[in-house]
């Protein structure tokens, strides 16, 4: 099948299921989607990529061209990119089609405490792709719903804390985010640069890699299933009392498959920290407003953005915008501040610390809530299973570790677990 045909058929699925009287997933289409796809099937270098005419949607709060970048907001509803950011460069020299922008959660979910996942002032509630009663989580909805639903085999989403792998749990579908500052953040409007990378959303992990794969500065080398046999795993027990009765017995479930398949398992403590809050809300207003200086945005500053959500409370403060305004208020001395700076330096050690208590392992299991991880900066990722929960979403695993490359291999490998592709 032709480039062409394959948008074609992505694009009238978009526009059946994803628009506002569907899932309400697609923030906006590409108008060049189709030339986009005409180009590359009259390249002469055609099919040199495993992503070549791929349709991907893209999270709006990624530059691509002539396209708008609101991170879900109204207050941000005239910005259009001039340009694409890097991520969105690599893959179109990848082959990738950009089919257009998914709707998300406003501001990445750093709007205020208590937004459902997948709401914005601009672009309404997001639908849960498999059941309409349940949250499509966030702040990647739209990305994972359009993967779920099947519009797209691919979606690009971001990652401050959790908002690729959880919503890729919460809708049954595989994420990954890499390890922080592997892929350029220029050209994302940001929550903290310090926590936050792009990452790649589909509905197997193989699939995943390619895609993150095409929107790296150099491809990643060609990554095989590791060995189980061979597998050194954790399994991070801090709050699992705090997950679902369904989930803990599908993980329990998972883990005895890996060890009757050889892989050694250990239990670790790893808890959440509240350091990683304090660094979002120093970095938010920095970190935007450098953002804003050079976008085509008519508000260049938070304050602006606060002021614009308290004169419009009908369309802008439907369950306020706490965060903004304590990014704002809340924050002396700014990057300079006392609070955050102690912080970054807890961060710094425990870095240390953490990567030092995980050097041996290939991977670790999410056991309950924590976001040791993402206040680490490590590469971490969901893979889905056959097994499905009783809401009909496939269930999965979330794992973490320090060196990315073996995290992918066992990954590939506890996918086939997951999956039934192994023996039991």
């Amino acid at each position: 099948m032709s480039v062409y045909e394959q948008t074609k058929i992505a694009l009238a699925k978009a526009e059946e299921l994803g628009g506002k009287n569907g899932l309400n997933c697609i923030a906006e289409l590409d108008p060049t989607a189709l030339e986009q796809a005409k180009e590359l099937d009259a390249r002469s270098d055609a099919g040199m990529s495993d992503f070549w005419g791929t349709p991907v949607l893209i999270k709006d709060n990624i530059d691509v061209k002539g396209l708008h970048t609101t991170a879900g907001s109204l207050a941000l509803e005239d910005n259009i990119a001039v340009e694409d950011a890097p991520v969105i460069r690599n893959l179109r020299k990848n082959g990738a089609v950009i089919l257009g922008k998914t709707n998300m959660t406003e501001f990445a979910n750093y709007t205020t405490g208590g937004m459902p996942g997948g709401y914005s002032s601009r672009g309404g509630q997001v639908i849960h792709a498999v059941n309409p009663s349940l949250s499509p989580s966030g702040s990647s909805s739209g990305s994972a719903v359009a993967v779920a639903a099947g519009i797209v085999p691919a979606a690009v989403g971001t990652d401050t804390s959790f908002s690729i792998i959880a919503c890729a749990q919460e809708n049954g579908i595989c994420g990954l985010k890499p390890p922080v500052g592997t892929l350029p953040s220029d050209g994302i409007l940001p929550i903290a640069k310090t926590l936050d990378s792009a990452g790649a959303m589909a509905r197997n992990f193989s699939d995943t890699l390619r895609l993150y794969s095409a929107m790296r500065e150099e491809p990643l080398p060609e990554l095989q299933a590791a060995d189980i046999a061979t597998l050194r795993i954790a399994v991070n027990t801090a709050n699992r009392k705090m997950i679902s009765p369904g989930q803990n017995k599908f993980r329990r479930r998972a883990v005895r498959q890996l060890k009757r398949n050889g892989a050694r398992i250990d239990k670790i403590e790893q808890m959440p920290t509240p350091f990683q809050g304090v660094i979002m809300k120093y970095e938010f207003k920095a970190h935007l407003e450098e953002y804003l200086g050079t976008s085509a945005a008519s508000r260049k500053t938070l304050q602006e953005i606060v002021e614009y959500y308290e004169t419009n409370p009908e369309t802008m403060m439907k369950y306020g915008c706490t965060l903004l305004k304590a990014s704002l208020e809340e924050t002396p001395g700014g990057l300079q501040g006392t609070e955050y700076l102690n912080a970054m330096e807890e961060r710094s050690k425990m870095m240390v610390s953490v990567r030092e208590a995980l050097a041996d392992y290939d991977a670790v299991i999410v056991g309950g809530p924590t976001n040791i991880m993402h206040f680490c900066g490590l590469p971490s990722v969901t893979i889905a299973g056959s097994q499905t929960n009783l809401f009909g979403v496939r269930c999965g695993l979330m794992l973490y570790g320090v060196d990315e490359y073996r995290l992918y291999r066992a990954a590939l490998a506890i996918e086939r677990i997951i999956r039934g592709e192994e023996r039991m």
